[in-house]
């Protein structure tokens, strides 16, 4: 199906790796040119360059770095038709999964709410006057299941992510009659580096459980987690449902949440 993405501008937060890197390698191949904005350049981020792809280097822990982004995505190719959200996670300086509240400091509340969700806020609004001018866009907020599963597991990173849901209702409500489509991607565990890096949250399991990083991922965490397909997702997975989202082809779609988690959510 073509999405009529071609020749699209589209800015990518946290695109280096993971989730990130799955949406701009599908938004190029897609004919999109793709602003990649990350706090370093990885070989498979390498892999793709090319004339529609401009890396950005920026750390959007600055509240400034969001308009310089957007503002060289204008400069380099014109305008932005997509935003992408990725960027989130475990901050610098913060350690998960974490089993209880009662283990996050407000110094570390307050980092997980500025990477989870003011990030966001700031590149949305950022991006907004342009996509305006222009007359619509497409914005797309990467979220988690744990912003309607609630856990005592990294309660201030299922906090933030609630919030991030809560905006885009806001924003579609605001800015669809303008043309500016807002919509959520939730996904589940996604074998990603917060799951397969040294240290991350299969290692973290592995100790708390007396096993290994690869039984946690496999079988522990799916079951664990009570995943209906019995697996983790692939980053790719997520990517495919961030592009439709922001496909023209989603032209009546707005302010929606889909849930691509392995069937993690069991509630309506």
């Amino acid at each position: 199906m073509d999405l009529k993405l071609d020749r699209s501008v589209a800015v990518v937060t946290g695109a280096s790796k993971g989730i990130g890197l799955a949406v701009t390698r599908t938004l190029l191949a897609e004919g999109a040119r793709v602003v990649a904005v990350s706090r370093s350049r990885t070989a498979d981020l390498d892999a793709l360059s090319g004339p529609d792809l401009l890396h950005v280097t920026a750390d959007l822990m600055d509240p400034e770095a969001p308009a310089r982004v957007v503002a060289e995505a204008v400069r380099a190719f014109g305008g932005v038709d997509v935003l992408v959200n990725n960027a989130g996670g475990v901050p610098a300086g913060v350690t998960m999964p974490r089993p209880s509240f009662l283990d996050a400091s407000d110094a570390e509340w307050q980092a997980v709410f500025e990477f989870n969700l003011f990030l966001a806020v700031r590149a949305i609004r950022a991006v907004l006057p342009v996509m305006l001018e222009a007359g619509g866009g497409s914005i797309v907020n990467v979220s988690s299941g744990n912003a309607r599963q609630p856990s005592p597991m990294n309660a201030d990173y299922g906090a933030a992510k609630a919030g991030m849901n809560n905006l885009t209702k806001v924003l579609s409500e605001e800015f669809a009659p303008k043309g500016v489509r807002v919509n959520t991607v939730s996904p589940g565990p996604v074998r990603t580096a917060w799951w397969t890096d040294e240290g991350g949250a299969a290692d973290t399991i592995a100790a708390m459980a007396d096993s290994d990083r690869d039984t946690v991922m496999d079988t522990l965490a799916p079951q664990m987690m009570s995943l209906s397909t019995g697996r983790l997702a692939d980053p790719q997975e997520i990517a495919d449902a961030v592009a439709l989202l922001a496909s023209p082809r989603s032209a009546s779609t707005t302010g929606a949440e889909f849930a691509v988690d392995s069937g993690y959510l069991k509630g309506l």
